[in-house]
């Protein structure tokens, strides 16, 4: 199953296996999208549908390190919690647990393709425990989060935040 919207993110579920692939370009380097990702401040501008207030509780971003956030959005608060496993030059892993279900837990490798000439192609899979997990997933709307969230770090690498 696929689903891609337009010029934005695609979003791909494996057949044989329980994971979620998410694959999208940025006019940025690999180092400015890395760092959107793991600057706190910065993570807190993009992450998530548009209208979410994020507020970082945790956040140390490192081997071994963990993290929480709570998204706020039309008067609901969602929190959002892990660890980041490993930190390297073009990839962060991580677990990635939303709250509202804790016994779900998922295992995220981001890799952040260098295609020359300022792109950069994020690559990002989740791992997560089942099937029946992954397809909850993939009918919770969350292109909408994805895009949109994406759609705001365009704005932030286009305006030299990351850099």
């Amino acid at each position: 199953m696929t689903i891609t919207t337009g010029a934005e993110a695609t979003i791909t579920a494996d057949e044989k296996l329980p994971i979620i692939r998410i694959t999208r370009d940025f006019r940025a380097t690999p180092a400015q999208v890395m760092r959107a990702h793991l600057d706190l401040d910065l993570f807190a501008r993009w992450v998530g549908p548009d209208g979410t207030d994020t507020r970082i509780d945790v956040w140390d971003a490192r081997d071994g390190g963990s993290w929480r956030y709570v998204a706020g959005l039309d008067g609901e608060e969602f929190g959002f919690r892990g660890c980041f496993h490993r930190i390297g030059t073009d990839v962060i892993v991580q677990t990635f647990t939303w709250e509202g279900m804790p016994e779900d837990v998922s295992l995220e490798t981001l890799r952040f393709e260098d295609l020359g000439d300022g792109r950069t192609r994020l690559h990002a899979q989740s791992l997560v425990d089942s099937f029946e997990g992954r397809d909850a997933w993939l009918r919770s709307g969350m292109e909408a989060g994805v895009n949109d969230g994406y759609a705001k770090l365009d704005h932030l690498l286009a305006d030299g935040v990351a850099s």
